[in-house]
């Protein structure tokens, strides 16, 4: 009843308008004279009503939509909400960037929990960007923050993630024709700085440590979750320690496959450098001078949707030696700065 209301009040300014021409071309002796001054008098009066009208409509129209705007950055920070700043000895920070203009949602995903077996992080890419991938985030990150604190081993959390996407495309395509499909990396990291993952199909994120910069590329990861069915073995890998003052980087690949207007990709892993090269690293420091950069090369306009996600252990967590059982790519020294 007050949503009638409301659309009946909405609709008295226009109706008045409208009765105000009419009456004035039937009731009015000058509406019916066909000489110059009265043509004149009677376009005036249809132009001011005509130009009332789209005024009304015009300024309905964005009330409606700044209201939608609001819905949805509240739905926004409900689903992907910030993380906590600390957790574990671990500053964290987060971002992230929606490739529709004025849409408050996307397609990425990221989440920070504590549980009783070590901080667990997810990072995440659905296909496809904005309102649309907006309910497979919702499914992916509702089934993490239960499994990340029920699952004991990371392999029960990635099998979780997995019946729980699969149940929600079911839902959302019955017949079985969409090409759904979830890029996701799984991150453990442990109170002695220990750091296992598990990898389907998304970038290896980039360990800042003492002014270099490595991407960690332990192996090939697994498909993306959707595709195939996962395999019966999934061993955890390993990504060695986060030592004091280290910080891991994760992203989706919105960050590196950005491209200027000239078609240049964004150098993440030299921005990454000069960041880490400026001094000691903070989470909100990294993340807040790569997404102004990122922004800066797209002109404000990303292809794609874009996600950082930064857990810099500020001395909270024990030191230890670093682990061995990891391939890296050494990223090379860079003196541009952002």
């Amino acid at each position: 009843m007050i949503r009638v209301r409301g659309r009946v009040r909405s609709l008295g300014l226009p109706i008045a308008w409208g009765a105000a021409a009419v009456a004035y071309k039937l009731l009015c002796p000058l509406a019916r004279e066909t000489g110059l001054p009265a043509r004149i008098v009677t376009s005036a009066v249809f132009f001011a009503v005509g130009t009332a009208l789209i005024l009304h409509v015009r300024h309905s129209l964005m009330r409606e939509l700044r209201q939608l705007r609001r819905v949805a950055g509240a739905a926004q920070r409900a689903l992907l909400r910030p993380p906590p700043s600390r957790i574990e000895g671990l500053d964290v920070a987060a971002a992230q960037v929606s490739a529709e203009r004025g849409a408050a949602v996307g397609g990425d995903l990221y989440e920070v929990v504590a549980t009783e077996y070590g901080v667990r992080a997810v990072m995440g890419d659905v296909r496809g960007h904005g309102i649309g991938a907006f309910g497979t985030v919702a499914a992916v990150l509702g089934c993490f923050r239960e499994a990340a604190h029920d699952e004991r081993d990371l392999d029960g959390v990635l099998r979780r993630l997995d019946r729980a996407l699969a149940r929600h495309l079911r839902q959302e395509h019955p017949a079985g024709a969409a090409e759904e499909f979830v890029t996701l990396l799984l991150v453990e990291i442990r109170p002695d700085g220990e750091m296992l993952t598990l990898n389907c199909g998304h970038p290896w994120p980039y360990l800042l440590s003492r002014g270099r910069v490595e991407q960690l590329a332990p192996g090939d990861p697994q498909p993306p979750l959707g595709l195939f069915p996962l395999p019966p073995v999934l061993p955890t890998v390993g990504l060695g320690r986060l030592e004091p003052d280290d910080a891991l980087f994760l992203f989706t690949d919105g960050a590196q496959d950005a491209r200027d207007a000239r078609g240049r990709f964004f150098p993440l892993g030299s921005a990454l450098t000069s960041v880490a090269g400026d001094g000691p690293l903070s989470s909100q420091g990294v993340v807040g001078r790569i997404s102004a950069s990122l922004l800066h090369h797209t002109r404000g306009e990303p292809p794609d949707d874009i996600a950082l996600l930064v857990l810099t252990n500020s001395g909270g967590m024990p030191s230890g030696a670093r682990g061995t059982a990891r391939s890296t790519t050494t990223c090379p020294q860079s003196t541009t700065h952002l």
